[in-house]
């Protein structure tokens, strides 16, 4: 049964740090505590290297990166269960998404591949893990992502008609319908290309509140460069991530001699167009929530809501929900689900032949 405590974890395309949020999934259904456990900044720099489209890695340091980020999924989910006074033998079960380091659902034998790993979370913590949730889609022929439109549809679905944003290192957006039907897909880049591009030219992990890009003027012709990428044309269902649209991807779009500010204002605005169409082309939204790191750029909340009006773009706090933890939330419902034995896929955004159950049940000590 999905009544109890459930702990999602989840560090995103940004890998900034561990999302934790601990859900009771009974009769209250509510987030009981959140927190977020930021990378140590060597850490960081790995995954970061090893999520570059170019990236080749010996398998010793795979391993040895897999275990590693597997403890720090720990030790944030018995930190956020320390600080909040709860007992890890109260918590029914982790949901752990893991870190993605590559998602391939286009190749000719497609594969998504996340670290962290599971054994060692449920070692160190003694709870229950629920983990590897993407690639039983895919061997479905489904795209494994975004997986967070099911938890969207159960949170906000009486708000139907509307669409919910995340706003991470990429954009995804769900349509919920007030039939109940549910659309979903990810539009391109929110964050990665801004982030990577700070990091390149500042020194800092990125354009805190798009104070930089403001200050900056679009390169129309170099915008128009960026969007005419097939992905944007692309149909639904489809998923992307940092190991598409990364520096390299924008370095061999980039002529000599731009200014670094005036890249970083055209980035924005590729971010808003490529996201504003592609919720346009759902039709009749009356509201779309905000959630992810993106809702703290206030130049890329500023643009959504000018593309978007006169839609109303939200906060999913509106709600009732933090929007830095709706990705951990997701993932403690899907643990909650496993156990219950629901499929926790939906075919009508992934793709998928048919529902699955999702992720592979690790047990606890004891």
């Amino acid at each position: 049964m999905a009544d109890g405590l459930y702990l999602g974890l989840i560090s995103g395309t940004s890998a900034d740090g561990i999302d934790a949020a601990l859900l009771n999934l009974g009769a209250e259904r509510r987030i009981v505590a959140t927190t977020t456990a930021p990378y140590p900044d060597a850490l960081r720099r790995r995954i970061l290297d090893l999520a570059r489209s170019s990236a080749r890695i010996a398998l010793d340091d795979y391993g040895t990166l897999d275990v590693e980020v597997g403890a720090a999924f720990a030790d944030a989910a018995l930190a956020l269960l320390r600080d909040a006074g709860i007992d890890p033998a109260a918590v029914t079960a982790i949901g752990s998404h893991g870190q993605t380091v590559c998602h391939r659902p286009a190749l000719a034998h497609p594969f998504t591949l996340q670290i962290g790993d599971p054994s060692v979370i449920a070692e160190r913590t003694g709870i229950t893990t629920i983990a590897d949730f993407r690639r039983a889609d895919v061997a479905a022929g489904g795209q494994g992502a975004p997986l967070a439109p099911a938890f969207h549809a159960a949170a906000f679905g009486a708000r139907a008609p509307c669409g919910v944003l995340n706003l991470g290192g990429i954009a995804n957006i769900t349509v919920l319908a007030t039939d109940g039907g549910v659309i979903g897909f990810d539009t391109g880049p929110a964050n990665c290309l801004m982030d990577a591009w700070a990091a390149r030219h500042l020194g800092t992990a990125r354009d805190a509140g798009g104070a930089w890009a403001a200050g900056g003027t679009v390169d129309a012709p170099l915008l128009a460069r960026l969007l005419d990428d097939p992905y944007f044309a692309q149909p639904a269902p489809k998923s992307t991530g940092r190991e598409y649209f990364n520096l390299d991807w924008l370095d061999a779009h980039l002529p000599a001699g731009r200014d670094a500010r005036d890249v970083q204002a055209t980035l924005l605005a590729l971010s808003i167009r490529s996201i504003a169409t592609a919720i346009g082309t759902a039709g009749g939204l009356r509201e779309v929530l905000a959630c992810g790191g993106g809702v703290h750029n206030r130049a890329l909340m500023d643009g959504l809501q000018a593309a978007l009006a006169p839609a109303a773009l939200h906060s999913t706090a509106v709600a009732g929900i933090d929007p830095d933890f709706v990705e951990a939330a997701t993932f403690a419902w899907l643990a909650g689900e496993r156990l219950s034995d629901r499929a926790g896929n939906l075919p009508s955004v992934t793709g998928a032949r048919g529902p699955r159950r999702l992720g592979a049940i690790y047990p606890g000590r004891g």
